[in-house]
């Protein structure tokens, strides 16, 4: 079991419309519209629903952030949430964050004492070895939709290793020898996980947030793509790709005369009884080359890139705070 932090904090998807990074194993078949990268566990009979949801999951889930225009009083503290990070000072519900993208802040007074209570972050120090990682997942998401434990972010990284999804083909694995393979239950295909890669694994009451497999996945994106924000660089999807995505100007063309696009994020979940577990993976300042040793979700027209890479001095505790500082603004209070 992962050590707690004071840092309180956590999730690899990829949102490949054709391949989609979700896995379902329901005892009656789960919708045929429901995404088709999620792995789902419906051992309670619920099957995924693929509407947006909106009458049963609250629309308007970003009240943390507001304007400063908006605000009538002086917040009783400020601080700027990298230096926080590096310090370890802990960030209370009278702290006012600015997020670089927009030059708002992100006033937690109100809320975050109740998305503490409902929402647990661990960030483990050092790497978590992948076979650990797994069994405290699923005894997490067990607990989880027993109504034993709070949900959980947990933030994480790896040794060097390459999991297979249950898309994974054979032929995407080009260096088996390189590093450990894992098979994963996750849905996608080939991944890798490293030293410098933020794991984030969520393990979320999908459920109790609208049976909506179609949203939470989107919400996981739009997770992926706010937290890109905060160091202004613009993450996007694309269709038929899994994954965020990044544009490449600073690099040559494609044959088409098209920009060249780069990877910089991967979602694959799985779902049990309705609660999430595995997550999400943004890279940070991982060796690139370490990709090379497989087809990343089976994509070769397009490279692999992180925020490092594209030229930012951006650290590990720097992307943890702007992950936690937008979780709200996407997710809500569950």
């Amino acid at each position: 079991m992962p050590e707690h932090d004071n840092t309180e904090w956590p999730g690899a998807a990829d949102r490949g419309r054709d391949d989609f990074l979700f896995s379902f194993e329901p005892t009656t078949e789960p919708d045929e519209q429901a995404h088709p990268n999620a792995e789902f566990e419906a051992n309670d009979g619920g099957e995924a629903m693929a509407g947006r949801g909106d009458e049963d999951f609250p629309g308007e889930l970003g009240g943390a952030r507001q304007d400063a225009a908006d605000h009538d009083r002086e917040p009783a503290t400020q601080k700027d949430p990298m230096a926080a990070a590096r310090t370890g000072e802990a960030l209370t519900g009278d702290d006012v964050l600015y997020c670089a993208r927009s030059s708002r802040r992100l006033d937690f007074s109100a809320r975050i004492a109740h998305i503490a209570r409902m929402v647990e972050w661990i960030v483990s120090e050092g790497l978590t070895g992948y076979t650990d990682a797994v069994a405290f997942m699923e005894e997490r998401a067990t607990a989880i939709a027993g109504g034993t434990a709070e949900e959980l972010i947990w933030l994480v990284e790896h040794p060097p290793l390459y999991t297979a999804g249950t898309s994974a083909k054979p032929t995407d694995l080009t260096d088996p020898g390189r590093f450990p393979v894992h098979q994963s239950k996750r849905g996608g295909q080939y991944t890798y996980h490293g030293p410098g890669q933020r794991v984030v694994y969520a393990m979320l009451d999908v459920g109790r947030r609208g049976h909506d497999v179609r949203k939470f996945v989107a919400d996981l994106e739009a997770w992926v793509i706010a937290t890109l924000d905060c160091f202004n660089v613009k993450g996007e999807l694309r269709e038929g790709r899994v994954g965020v995505w990044v544009v490449r100007p600073d690099l040559v063309p494609n044959p088409d005369g098209s920009p060249h696009e780069d990877k910089i994020a991967a979602i694959g979940v799985r779902l049990r009884k309705w609660v999430s577990f595995h997550g999400l993976s943004i890279n940070v300042e991982p060796n690139l080359s370490h990709f090379t040793g497989i087809v990343p979700c089976g994509i070769t027209e397009h490279g692999v890139t992180s925020l490092v890479d594209l030229g930012l001095a951006v650290t590990m505790a720097d992307v943890d705070v702007a992950l936690r500082a937008t979780f709200d603004e996407v997710f809500g209070e569950g």
